[in-house]
């Protein structure tokens, strides 16, 4: 069985991490009439993901998936703590603090943090990026709205072009912490939603609200770089492939261990996708796409220099969008797939 094969079905894991996507979005800037304030309010999300400290519990629903959540998030001295608990669906969390990573999924078996997605926390490249999203999102003020107890702003965003979907922000007035947001088809209809349920927003959040309580394996990792914390660059990472074509806006935005083969994640400052490129496995994976509320996930197989590889695409873009993607790759060097990772 290929490594990727076990990356898809391990799903715990990937539907932890895919909940935080919907949380991080950097900096932006947007051109509309209600520049002026769109930018005020989106300016201050990236700082209040991490620097606002809360308590609460979210539900995360992708498709006909329905997750509940239950979250501590502190910041203190220039450091953030988080602690994620599954609420249903089996037990398990994840447990920050700082660059430390530790997650425990007891009825999973073992997984390894350096095999999935890296999105929300994990994803420190993303929300280092500054990037033009006003060239793909047109962004505007809906109005004003109530969530978990808490005043919020709405934001639009609507994508400019077929190639990716719009979202819709509600934002708590006070601190600008992302309380609600929809990924929504150009129709308008919602794909993926997060909300929270409840929410506490305070300083006052003791140190065992992060300590691990769920007995099982732990699976630890750093989120500092292999060099000591020089930022290595993501293309760099892509031996022995290209990628042909990528909507514009989506530039490399992180490169994860992968195993064998390569794997790259490109975002537009927004919505984000990553691309595995690993020789065939024996096991006959299914190709094309299948989708899980805005989540696509697209397998091509590719023949190169006399051998099989697999290409997937998986992250919050359309099947279109992830299928030409797929298709562009191709592989310049055989023996730097083969040879990459364990």
């Amino acid at each position: 069985m290929n490594r990727l094969s076990s990356r898809l079905r391990a799903s715990a894991v990937p539907a932890l991490l895919l909940v935080l996507l919907a949380l991080t979005v950097p900096g932006l800037a947007v051109a509309d009439d209600d520049r002026s304030e769109v930018n005020q309010w989106l300016e201050r999300l990236a700082p209040a993901l991490n620097m606002t400290s809360y308590r609460g519990v979210f539900v995360y629903a992708r498709g006909d998936q329905v997750h509940s959540m239950q979250i501590a998030h502190r910041y203190r001295d220039g450091v953030v703590e988080e602690r994620l608990v599954m609420q249903d669906g089996g037990s398990g969390e994840i447990v920050r603090r700082g660059v430390n990573v530790v997650c425990v999924l007891p009825d999973r078996g073992r997984i390894r943090l350096d095999q999935v997605i890296p999105s929300g926390p994990f994803a420190e490249a993303f929300t280092s990026q500054l990037m033009p999203v006003s060239r793909w999102y047109s962004a505007e003020m809906v109005g004003e709205d109530r969530v978990a107890g808490y005043e919020a702003v709405e934001i639009a965003l609507r994508s400019r072009d077929e190639y990716r979907y719009s979202h819709r922000l509600w934002l708590e007035r006070t601190t600008g912490l992302l309380v609600k947001s929809h990924v929504r088809t150009l129709s308008g209809d919602v794909m993926e939603q997060f909300q929270f349920t409840s929410l506490e927003i305070t300083e006052n959040i003791p140190d065992e609200e992060f300590e691990i309580r769920t007995e099982g394996r732990e699976i630890s990792r750093s989120l500092a770089t292999d060099d000591g914390g020089a930022e290595a660059s993501p293309v760099s990472r892509m031996n022995g492939w290209e990628l042909g074509w990528r909507p514009d806006g989506f530039a490399p935005a992180a490169a994860p261990r992968a195993g064998r083969g390569q794997v790259v994640a490109f975002s537009d400052g927004l919505a984000a996708f990553s691309v595995f490129v690993e020789p065939a496995g024996r096991l006959n994976m299914p190709k094309g796409a299948s989708r899980i509320g805005a989540t696509t996930i697209y397998m091509h197989a590719l023949e190169s220099g006399g051998r099989e590889f697999l290409v997937t695409v998986v992250g919050e873009v359309p099947p279109a969008t992830a299928r030409r993607v797929a298709e562009s790759v191709r592989v310049q060097d055989t023996l730097a797939l083969e040879g990459n990772g364990s």
